[in-house]
C-alpha cells in the first residue's frame, strides 16, 4: 500500500474475493478507484465501505503488540514444526518450557533456535504431560487434520481415539492450563459437512474449557506478504471463562508484498540474503520465461499453453497456479512445500526460477538468522507449513491480554 492506496489485487486478497468480483464493483460502481494503470485498480483505503478494511484503517495494532505479560507464562507446543507458531508467542511474551515434534529435521530446526526449550523428540502418543501439571498456563498445537471417525456413536472424546486432535486434547487434559490455543486449515469448519468440528467442539466442552468462537485469519491483514487463512481455535478453562473475555488481534494498517519481504522496508532492514534453491528443467525454464509478473499459463502463446499443459489444457478450471509467476506488488499466493510442482508454482517475480529457501522463509516471517536444518527438500515443507510467524505473535498479544486479565482475578 503507497500513500493510502491499495491495488486492486491486494484488495481482493483482504475482503477474500476474486480478484474478477473487484472488477465487477468497480464496473457497477460499488467501489470507485481513484488512478488506473496497466496492471491494477487503485483505491484509496479510507474510501472503502468494508469492515475488513475499516478494521485495518481504524487498526490498534501498535498498542496491542506493547502488551507484556504480568508475569512469565509457561507453556507446551505441540505438532511445533520449524518454529513458527513457537517464535510468534515467544515474541509476545511466552516462556516455552517444551516443544514437541517428531520430525528429525524439524527437531533439529528447534535445537538450532530455542536455546532455552526442552525439545521433546518423540511420538506424541508416547509423552506423559501430567508432570506439567501445575506447572503450565499454556498449551498450543497446530494439529493435523486426520479423517475423524464417527460410527454414528457420537463418544465425544473417544470419537476422536487415533486422530492427532485426540493427543492435543489428552495433553489439556492432563496438565489442565488455563489457556490453549489450537490452529488448523480453514476448512476444518466444514470438514465432513461439519461433524469433525462439531465432535472436536463437544470434546473441548467434555475436558471442562469454554471454546470462544473460532475465526479465520487472513495472515494478509497480519503483516504477512502471503495469501494464508488459518483457523484458530481458544479455549478457556470454565472457571475462568465466565469472568473474562478473549479480544482477537486487530490486523495491521497496510498490506505487505513481496516488494516488502525481499527489499529493505517494513519488513526487512536489507535485501534477502542468498540462499540455495530449486532448479526448473531447461524447457520449464524457456517457457515460464515468458510469463509476466503475475501472469501463469494463460499469458503464454496458444502452442506454449498445449505444450506446458498437455491433457489438462482441454479440462475445466482455472488452473491458475500453473506456471505461475509472482508479481512484487503484491502478496505472495500460499507457500506449499514445494515451489516448483507444477499444480502450485512459485516463481521469483524477476528471475525465473523457484523461490530459494530464505525467501520462502521471508514470506512467512521468519527472521533471516533463523536456520533451517535437513536436505533442500525438507527445509521447504517445513517452511511451507509453518504458521507465519507475524501472525502467530499477533495472536500471542492477544493471548497474553487474555492471562493477564486471568491473573488479576483473584
Amino acid at each position: 500500500m503507497i500513500d493510502g492506496l491499495i491495488n486492486s489485487v491486494n484488495l481482493a486478497s483482504v475482503l477474500g474475493v476474486s480478484n474478477s468480483t473487484v472488477d465487477t464493483w468497480v464496473k457497477s460502481g460499488k467501489i470507485k478507484p481513484r488512478k488506473k494503470d496497466k496492471h491494477y485498480f487503485y483505491f484509496f483505503f479510507n474510501d472503502l465501505d468494508f469492515p475488513d478494511t475499516k478494521s485495518m484503517s481504524n487498526s490498534t495494532w501498535d498498542s496491542e503488540h506493547l502488551i507484556k505479560p504480568l508475569r512469565e507464562y509457561k507453556s507446551i507446543e505441540l505438532f511445533a514444526g520449524a518454529g513458527g507458531l513457537a517464535l510468534g508467542l515467544e515474541n509476545a511474551g511466552f516462556k516455552h518450557v517444551a516443544l514437541n515434534e517428531f520430525d528429525k529435521d524439524a527437531c533439529e530446526t528447534l535445537r538450532n533456535n530455542f536455546k532455552t526449550a526442552e525439545i521433546l523428540e518423540e511420538d506424541i502418543h508416547n509423552i506423559d504431560f501430567s508432570k506439567y501439571k501445575g506447572i503450565i498456563d499454556f498449551i498450543s498445537g497446530g494439529f493435523p487434520c486426520q479423517a475423524f471417525s464417527y460410527a454414528g456413536n457420537q463418544k465425544g472424546f473417544d470419537d476422536t481415539r487415533g486422530t492427532l486432535f485426540f493427543e492435543l486434547a489428552r495433553a489439556i487434559k492432563e496438565v489442565q492450563p488455563k489457556v490453549f490455543l489450537g490452529e488448523n486449515v480453514k476448512g476444518l469448519l466444514n470438514h465432513d459437512n461439519g461433524k469433525t468440528f462439531e465432535t472436536i467442539s463437544k470434546v473441548i466442552d467434555e475436558l471442562g474449557y469454554y471454546l470462544v468462537p473460532p475465526r479465520i485469519l487472513k495472515a494478509v491483514m497480519y503483516k504477512v506478504p502471503q495469501k494464508r487463512e488459518r483457523i484458530f481455535l481458544v479455549g478457556i478453562r470454565k472457571d475462568l471463562a465466565d469472568r473474562v473475555t478473549f479480544h482477537w488481534p486487530s490486523p495491521y494498517k497496510a498490506v505487505m508484498t513481496l516488494r516488502d519481504a525481499f527489499y529493505p522496508g517494513e519488513l526487512y532492514k536489507t535485501e534477502v540474503p542468498k540462499s540455495e534453491g530449486q532448479k526448473y528443467p531447461k524447457r520449464k525454464e524457456e517457457i515460464l520465461s515468458l510469463v509476466p509478473q503475475g501472469g501463469n499459463w494463460k499469458n503464454l502463446p496458444i502452442n506454449l499453453q498445449k505444450e506446458f499443459m498437455k491433457g489438462s489444457f482441454n479440462l475445466g478450471g482455472g488452473k491458475t497456479g500453473i506456471a505461475r509467476r509472482l508479481s512484487l506488488d503484491e502478496p505472495s499466493l500460499t507457500l506449499t512445500c514445494a515451489p516448483a510442482q507444477k499444480q502450485t508454482e512459485r516463481c521469483h517475480p524477476l528471475e525465473t526460477r523457484p523461490l530459494t529457501v530464505r525467501e520462502y522463509a521471508r514470506i512467512q516471517t521468519f527472521p533471516d538468522e533463523w536456520t533451517f536444518a535437513g536436505n533442500l527438500t525438507s527445509q521447504y515443507k517445513q517452511i511451507g507449513n509453518a504458521v507465519p510467524v507475524n501472525l502467530a505473535e499477533a495472536m500471542g498479544h492477544s493471548l497474553i491480554h487474555l492471562l493477564n486479565d486471568i491473573e488479576q482475578l483473584d
